[in-house]
Parts: structure tokens; C-alpha cells; sequence
């Protein structure tokens, strides 16, 4: 297993200043390492080239093969736990504006509450958040991301209504470098990240609006105790998903959503 500490030398990169980079051969799970690693001093994201055990919403297996980005961006925001939730729409738009560098059709793109890029409908990357903290503030958050750059698993075990993988090498007909992904998806975090903090949510809010899937279509939410169906009318202001029911409106905090 080898460890570079930052891109120094690598010709073309532009690198977030402020921002670390530690890149592994192999490891279990960027998110399992960055928790090992705790606490840093700055900012610092940790790719691997090969994930053995990556793990996903709600204790999912994420398939991480090699040539694919595996990578978890460790940061302490300082900040209570509801704002810190909100990095996931910093992560998704950052992820989406790094995604228009590839794509040349944007409307091919799309933004599913909570925490996945959809590409021409298919799952293309997914987003996972996890902090510690002391009292009412998050002192560690760890992002992970991965994205199904130069190949995907097998669309085997999908329930009805999921999203069947893609990946982004299928829609530009080119091999993707991931170490080059990772730079573009670094600095477009950091810009992203940067507007967050100066403007709050409201801004970042409407513009991952302009992006979400189904937006003012039926879709299905799964809380893990009941399954609510409605029209997606919005997000909140605390990034709570806003279904219109027969019942009424819905607010739900967290859920697996279906089309």
C-alpha cells in the first residue's frame, strides 16, 4: 500500500489550496479510514484506487472496483448536526457541476434526493455522510462518494423502482481518469463549499431544485417503517424532502426515495 500526501508535481493539477489529498492502493473503505485517521488538522480528502468493503446507504455493499472514484473528504465544520447534514447538497451539486465537464447534455443529469447523481436515468454515483461531535456540534464530518466512473456492477437484486448503475465512461465513449475526476470534484467542492458558508442554504437550495429528478412528479419514499406516496413538490429549508399526499402534505427527514 502506498500513501501520497497531496497532487505536488502532478502536471496539469490545479488543487484546492487548504485541501489535502492522502491516495491508497487498497483499503476496506475510505470512510472506515478517514475515521481511523481522525482527527486532521485541514481538510482532506482520501481516495483508493480499490475499495475491499465499501459501504453505502443504510449498511449496503457498494461495489468500489479499481478505475472507478472511490474517495471520502474529511472536514470539521464545526458546525450543529443540521447544518452539517446539509453537505450532502454541497456534495451532489459540487458532484454535478464536475459532471458538465463530461457531459454535453446537462439534462442528461439529474439530482435524486437524498444523496445520488443519476445519469440518463441510471445510477451513476451515490453520496454517503457520517460525523462525530460533542454536545450540539459535528467536529468531524466524513463525505464518501463514489462514482461509477469506468464501470459498474451488475444491475442484479434491484428493487422495484431502483436505478440500475451507469457509467460516465458508457456516456463519453472515453476511459475517465479518476485521478483527474478527483481534482475537478475537489475544486468544485471547495467553490461549492465557499458559497455555501458565505450565502447559506437558500441559494444552494434553488439550484439543486433546478437539477432534482422529478421534481412535481409522483414518486415513492421508503422510511424504513411506512411508504409514503405523493407529488415531490420541494426541499426545505432544512433539506427535508416535501411530498403532496392525498392526506396531505408530507415532511420526511430521511427515506429511500422510488420512482
Amino acid at each position: 500500500m502506498s500513501t501520497e500526501d497531496g497532487p505536488a508535481g502532478q502536471a496539469g493539477w490545479h488543487w484546492p489550496a487548504g485541501h489535502d489529498l492522502i491516495l491508497l492502493d487498497e483499503v476496506d473503505s475510505t470512510m472506515a479510514e478517514a475515521r481511523r485517521r481522525a482527527p486532521f488538522a485541514r481538510p482532506t480528502w482520501i481516495a483508493a484506487r480499490r475499495q475491499t468493503a465499501a459501504i453505502g446507504r443504510r449498511g449496503r455493499a457498494w461495489a468500489a472496483p479499481e478505475g472507478n472514484l472511490s474517495a471520502t473528504l474529511a472536514m470539521q465544520p464545526d458546525c450543529p448536526p443540521a447544518k452539517a447534514a446539509l453537505f450532502s447538497f454541497v456534495a451532489s451539486y459540487a458532484l454535478f457541476a464536475t459532471l458538465l465537464a463530461y457531459v454535453e447534455d446537462r439534462t442528461a443529469l439529474s439530482l435524486k434526493w437524498p444523496n445520488d447523481v443519476l445519469l440518463s436515468g441510471g445510477k451513476l454515483a451515490g453520496i454517503l455522510l457520517a460525523s462525530d461531535g460533542h454536545g450540539h456540534k459535528v467536529t468531524q464530518l466524513s463525505i464518501g462518494i463514489g462514482v461509477n466512473l469506468n464501470t459498474a456492477p451488475a444491475p442484479v437484486g434491484l428493487e422495484p423502482g431502483q436505478h440500475p448503475p451507469v457509467t460516465l465512461a458508457d456516456a463519453t465513449g472515453d476511459a475517465i481518469d479518476p485521478l483527474e475526476f478527483l481534482t475537478f470534484l475537489a475544486e468544485h467542492f471547495a467553490h461549492q463549499q465557499r458559497f455555501f458558508q458565505d450565502n447559506g442554504f437558500g441559494p444552494l437550495r434553488a439550484a439543486w431544485l433546478d437539477q432534482a429528478a422529478k421534481r412535481g412528479e409522483e414518486i415513492t419514499a421508503r422510511t424504513g417503517t411506512e411508504e409514503v406516496r405523493g407529488i415531490f413538490r420541494t426541499v426545505d429549508e432544512d433539506g427535508q424532502l416535501v411530498l403532496d399526499t392525498p392526506r396531505g402534505q408530507r415532511v420526511i427527514a430521511a427515506a429511500d426515495v422510488f420512482f
